[in-house]
């Protein structure tokens, strides 16, 4: 089991380094994502992870191809065990990530994070966000997203910045529930 690191350990504060264009394809960043997209499964409620979550201090963040399902979305007629046996859409590599455009519109809405459990708050971010990356293979992409995409591509970038979403969260509170909907939560 590949461990989630916690809010105390300093990997998560520091500024993740790019990784090597050159370097992408070499079976070591591979056993990297492999190891994050295993993290990440493993938790029922995560939607995204960041390589500091993981111990590893280089700018590459997943997300979950899970999140583009619409029973998911909008947390309606799927159980968890359904989720995992639907064909889903792969998960998303983002190598080396610019955040390149954000709206001026934002909206707060509740956050979680796989590294600062059990706490969860309210964070204002952009309600439309654009990101420019490299996949996997070592080819250059852009992606935009809006509602919980844009939160997520905006979470993990602050993540491999060393910056945590209680840095920015106001009425933080405890919950030990199980999550049965991302409506209205973004745990990455």
């Amino acid at each position: 089991m590949i461990e989630i690191v916690q809010s105390e350990n300093p990997v998560l504060r520091k500024i993740a380094k790019d990784v090597a264009v050159s370097l992408i394809t070499k079976p070591k960043i591979k056993k990297i994502i492999a190891d994050m997209i295993f993290a990440l499964d493993s938790q029922n409620d995560g939607v995204a992870i960041a390589a500091p979550q993981i111990g590893v201090s280089l700018r590459i963040f997943v997300v979950s191809g899970r999140i583009f399902d619409e029973d998911f979305i909008r947390g309606k007629g799927s159980t968890e065990a359904d989720l995992y046996q639907k064909a889903r859409q792969p998960d998303l590599v983002f190598i080396n990530p610019v955040l390149k455009k954000i709206s001026k519109d934002r909206k707060l809405m509740a956050e979680g994070c796989l590294s600062v459990r059990p706490i969860y708050g309210k964070v204002r971010r952009a309600t439309r966000a654009t990101v420019e990356a490299y996949d996997q293979n070592g080819n250059k992409f852009s992606k935009e997203g809006s509602g919980l995409l844009a939160h997520i591509f905006q979470h993990e970038t602050d993540h491999l910045d060393g910056i945590l979403f209680t840095d920015k969260a106001k009425e933080m509170y405890e919950s030990f529930d199980e999550i049965n909907s991302i409506k209205d939560k973004n745990v990455s």
